[in-house]
């Protein structure tokens, strides 16, 4: 990596004001590196830097986890818990964020239009699918939420939290927590969460794809509103292969802790998250007891019609891989306006006037978060709804909030709660957020004081603003908007993508001669990767295979390995099935293997369920290897045979494929071609959509028309058009700006698109080309 930018050449005072705001950021301590990192031998400057660790199989980034990675961004891991999902390292070192949206745009015209975004497929490495947005998608990815303003707060209300004057002036009516429940008292039973709320708030569930290999609790008794309580609470470490449990704390209904174990993790510990879960190596190095023997003892502790109580609960029964149908949310059970949620400190204090997670302990205590959960429930039951809604907590958490801002100075370390906006982070900082875009209700979401709202009438005004506000900001939010396909155009794309995924991924081979070995031709294509379906065809003077892959590395490396070598003793041909949706088929493979995601990427074949094992014990052979991705059967949940190794550079990746294909591991493999959450895309196809290979696909006519019509407006164009805008406007950020583009999918009644996320730091890695020429 190059030495980090000491200044801004021709603007001293932009160069000097970048920074003081870099300076404010609160910085990230010593990161640590995921996997191996033993390529960097030499001590260099620190800059920012992204390693992407998807754990979802389908590769989905919510919006939630995006606006925890943007508040991350912001304010680095003393104030907010690192993103669950990606790491940024060296996060004090970031100069600015932007992000892009652009708006009507989905995964599915990026990969439709896939040539003519050039320059955003080449410059950032990492993508990842999105669902598709909500009404209020731009809301969603800051956690910013329209507020109903409460007013000045009377001053009485700085020495008392319960202020009775103020008390009596609360509209109960309009509290969330009265409207959901009423004002009378309920019972147990009418708050637990129901079957929908859990799916809605991602609580593991039976039948879940990402919850296959969860536990359940065994817990299926008659739930009344005499069953037991449980309070319950966990605490995390970040490993390679995600948060991992590293305590469990269950406390019973009189108060007692009944369970209080410490688990030692299955995978590598890259960070302890000290300062949130209180465990340390020193800790942790003498423990023994792992995920399932956790599992076992709380199995056999919990009677039939226990209720587990907890904040957060569905990460902790997450942590636990383990599913229990009776829950109580207590950051649910307290409704808060506009679906925002109280911190439980500011709960334990409001409510039962205790203090907890005090600033001079190390880390959290389970024991004491469990039992104040439970005390929250308890306490919910006993006084009702309407005694919960006087005590007004809204505006409570509004004062407690401004109060910071009043005593301390505007430099110190301001601890956010989790469910703060990234506007009130870069308030917190005494910093403004930049929002461009054209006319539209999301103007609204960014009307505070410590925002800068400019409201332009074109695109090309929004592209001409940014360049010259952007660099004032530390924070940007640049919106471009587009006129969405209709809804038949949109299905037609939809299924010449899927058809064309599937011709590449089809290959034809021969000929064979009639009497040829059937047997060992399978076992000679399905060498190189996984087959959908083989078929022999007849229709010729002598017999060809057509063989369809799962996957297109695998077709490719046929292509590239058998066409023109002796087979049984014919020079056979192998080739792609010549339709009017392949015959550009050479250059796109071509670009596929230079998108920067793909090229530290390497596709095998023939691994084993041993192969992992075997790989890490010769990792010193493996320089830079970041990640192992091994797909598994959708049906079966078993092991794929073959796997994707994700290296940090292309160099590190044609050193690990030159070993891997020699004598001694006996592979197959070549250069990725597949960007991972496309991958899952592909795979989860239905099997409706594909069509036989070698079909031809006339081009409908009314996307012909719109193709050959050209409007400005057309996707295909406004792909070409905007995509090198953008990457003008890239070139011009500073060094180590941390850059988003999004194309946030499509909603409409006729169906939805799934998103797309690209995401870098700008400079992060070796110097990228000029890809605009």
């Amino acid at each position: 990596m190059a030495p980090e930018r000491e200044g801004t050449e021709g603007h001293p005072k932009k160069g000097r004001k970048r920074k003081r705001a870099r300076n404010k950021l609160v910085g990230a301590a010593k990161a640590r590196r995921a996997g191996w990192d033993l390529e960097e031998k030499q001590p260099e400057a620190k800059r920012a830097r992204l390693s992407t660790i998807l754990f979802a199989e389908n590769c989905e980034v919510t919006h939630g986890q995006l606006s925890e990675l943007l508040k991350y961004a912001v304010l680095g891991k003393s104030s907010v818990p690192k993103p669950s999902w990606c790491q940024l390292f060296h996060q004090n070192h970031l100069n600015n964020v932007v992000v892009f949206v652009l708006q009507g745009m989905s995964q599915l015209h990026f990969y439709r239009f896939y040539m003519e975004f050039g320059f955003l497929r080449k410059a950032f490495r990492h993508k990842f699918r999105l669902p598709p947005p909500s009404s209020s998608f731009l809301a969603d990815i800051t956690g910013l939420q329209k507020k109903q303003t409460t007013g000045d707060l009377p001053r009485m209300m700085e020495g008392s939290l319960l202020s009775a004057s103020f008390k009596a002036s609360v509209n109960l009516q309009n509290d969330p927590i009265i409207q959901k429940y009423g004002s009378k008292k309920v019972g147990l039973t009418r708050c637990l969460l129901t079957k929908e709320e859990m799916k809605t708030f991602h609580f593991p569930l039976q039948g879940f794809s990402d919850c296959e290999n969860f536990v359940p609790t065994k817990c299926s008794g008659s739930v009344t509103d005499n069953s037991p309580l449980f309070g319950l609470d966990c605490e995390m470490c970040l490993t390679s292969k995600g948060r991992e449990l590293t305590r469990i704390s269950l406390v019973a209904e009189g108060g007692c802790c009944i369970m209080d174990e410490l688990v030692k993790p299955d995978n590598k510990i890259l960070d302890y998250l000290t300062s949130f879960s209180g465990i340390t190596k020193k800790i942790l190095n003498p423990v023994t007891t792992n995920l399932k023997d956790v599992q076992r003892q709380l199995k056999a502790l919990l009677p039939p019609d226990a209720v587990l109580v907890g904040h957060s609960l569905d990460l902790d029964l997450r942590a636990l891989k383990m599913i229990h149908p009776y829950v109580i949310d207590t950051s649910l059970l307290y409704v808060r306006e506009q679906g925002r949620r109280y911190k439980l400190k500011f709960l334990a204090k409001a409510i039962l006037g205790k203090d907890i997670q005090c600033p001079d302990r190390l880390g959290h205590d389970a024991t004491e978060d469990a039992r104040t959960t439970l005390e929250l429930a308890q306490y919910f039951l006993k006084y009702g709804p309407k005694k919960i809604a006087e005590l007004n907590l809204e505006a409570l958490t509004s004062q407690q909030e401004l109060q910071p801002k009043c005593q301390e100075p505007r430099d110190k370390t301001v601890v956010q709660q989790p469910n703060a906006s990234v506007l009130e982070c870069l308030d917190s900082m005494g910093q403004k957020l930049l929002f461009l875009a054209q006319e539209t209700d999301a103007s609204e979401l960014f009307s505070s004081r410590n925002c800068q709202s400019i409201k332009c009438l074109s695109n090309k005004e929004i592209l001409e603003q940014a360049r010259v506000e952007i660099p004032r900001f530390p924070f940007s939010i640049v919106q471009f908007s587009f006129e969405p396909l209709s809804p038949k155009l949109t299905e037609e794309m939809n299924k010449r993508m899927r058809v064309k995924w599937t011709e590449m991924s089809t290959v034809y081979a021969g000929p064979f001669s009639k009497n040829c070995n059937l047997k060992s031709l399978k076992r000679l294509f399905k060498s190189f990767g996984p087959v959908r379906s083989l078929t022999l065809v007849l229709e010729t003077h002598q017999p060809h295979l057509c063989i369809q892959y799962e996957v297109l590395e695998a077709a490719q490396l046929a292509i590239e390995t058998l066409d023109g070598i002796l087979v049984e003793g014919t020079f056979i041909k192998v080739q792609r099935p010549v339709t009017e949706l392949t015959l550009d088929c050479d250059t796109l493979v071509n670009e596929l293997e230079r998108d920067s995601e793909n090229r530290g990427t390497i596709y095998l074949s023939g691994v084993n369920e041993t192969f992992k094992e075997h790989l890490l014990k010769q990792s010193s052979l493996f320089l830079g290897l970041e990640a192992v991705i091994l797909p598994k059967d959708l049906k079966s949940g078993k092991q794929k045979k073959y796997c994707f190794l994700k290296f940090k550079t292309f160099g590190s990746a044609q050193m690990a494929l030159d070993i891997l294909t020699g004598k001694d591991w006996k592979l197959k493999g070549r250069h990725a071609l597949t960007p991972r959450h496309l991958h899952a895309w592909l795979r989860g196809l239905p099997p409706e959509s594909r069509r036989p290979p070698g079909l031809h696909v006339i081009t409908p006519a009314s996307e012909q028309q719109a193709l050959q019509t050209l409007k400005v407006d057309h996707p295909k164009i406004a792909a070409w058009r905007w995509g090198r805008k953008i990457g003008k406007l890239y070139h011009s950020l500073c060094p180590g700006t941390f850059c988003l583009i999004l194309l946030p999918g499509t909603k409409s009644t006729h169906g939805s698109l799934s998103g797309l996320g690209l995401m870098g730091i700008k400079d992060e890695e070796e110097c990228i080309p000029n890809m605009l020429s």
